[in-house]
This record gives C-alpha cells, structure tokens and sequence, in this order.
C-alpha cells in the first residue's frame, strides 16, 4: 500500500502552493475522522486519510486535467479503490459511487474548505465555530462564492447524513489542527 510519507512527497512535488497543500492536509485529517465514523468496522485509515491527502494533487499543475493524473499515479501503484474515490470526488464528473470512500471524499472536500473559510473570518478561527454559523454563511452566495453549494448538500444526502450533524463532523475533526491549518484565528495566535 501507498504510504502517507510518498502521498506527502507527490502533494509537494506536484503542489507548490500553501494553501492547497492545507487544504489537502485538512481534507486528509477529515476523512481519517471520516474513516471511523462513516467507513464501518475495518475501515482503512491510512487509505482514507490519503484519499483526502492526495484528491487535489494534479489539480495545480495541470488543472485541465484533474483529477486524471493523480487517478493514474495511483492506479500505476495498485491503488484502484483510491483512484476510484479520487475519480468521483466532484458530482459533475458523472463518476459511480460504489463505496463508502468514494462518498464521504465528496462529502467532505468541499465542505471542508468551506468549514476553514467560515473559521477564517473568525476572531478565534475554529475554536467557537458552530453549524449552525456555517448554514447561515452557505446561504450568502457572496461567501466564499467558488464553494460549489450543490457539492456540499449533495455529499451529505450521498453519505446518508443531515448536514447540520455533518458540519458539527467536520469542525470538531479540525478543531484540534486549528493552528497548523491556520485556522486558530488571530486571538490564538496573537496577530
């Protein structure tokens, strides 16, 4: 199996920017909570955390082409469940999904980003931050208007959860990370 020190080295080989790499890395401690609480009895850990680690690794250097270099990486590696997941990860790409995997990876891309970005206009980031803030916030197109908000309630119904619940998910899988993301607000860090 792909191991998560050559998943990090592909990110950075093929990710020069420090903002994606986060939203990898976030992404990646997502779906390793996600693992647990959504990928039932002998979910993988490793796998998903390098599902979320590695499902924007083409998309800066070639983004005409994301996700299929990645997808054939993986796929050269043996990795076919993590290029299945990684293939489906956006609804538009008309992808089957066939595990829970590939599921919760579309549950929680784009609701993570959207998660950090609620947390970034925070005074303390993520550490106050509640669902019910980031339900209000998805109804104002004009935030964080790139977050595609179809992808967000899409990979909720998906995965068979209330978006409330899965908000609250997501939050409290950050929450611990908020420093390093940069998602500890400019109170916790002393800016």
């Amino acid at each position: 199996m792909l191991t998560r020190e050559e998943g990090w080295k592909l990110l950075c080989e093929w990710t020069a920017s420090d903002a994606l790499r986060k939203h990898a890395r976030a992404v990646e401690l997502v779906m390793r909570a996600a693992a647990t609480r959504y990928g039932g009895e002998g979910a993988d850990v490793e796998q998903w955390g390098l599902a979320g680690l590695l499902h924007d690794a083409d998309y800066e250097a070639w983004p005409e082409e994301h996700p299929r270099r990645v997808v054939a990486w993986l796929a050269t590696r043996g990795e076919a469940e993590l290029a299945h997941a990684i293939s489906a990860h956006y609804t538009k790409w008309g992808v089957e999904y066939v595990s829970r995997l590939d599921k919760a990876l579309l549950a929680c891309d784009e609701l993570t980003g959207f998660v950090g970005a609620c947390a970034r206009v925070r005074p303390d980031g993520l550490a106050s931050l509640e669902a019910k803030s980031v339900l209000k916030r998805l109804k104002d197109k004009g935030f964080a208007a790139k977050v595609e908000r179809d992808e967000v309630t899409r990979g909720a119904e998906l995965l068979g959860v209330e978006l409330g619940a899965h908000i609250d998910f997501v939050i409290l899988a950050l929450r611990p990370h908020a420093a390093e993301l940069g998602l500890a607000g400019a109170k916790e860090v002393g800016a």
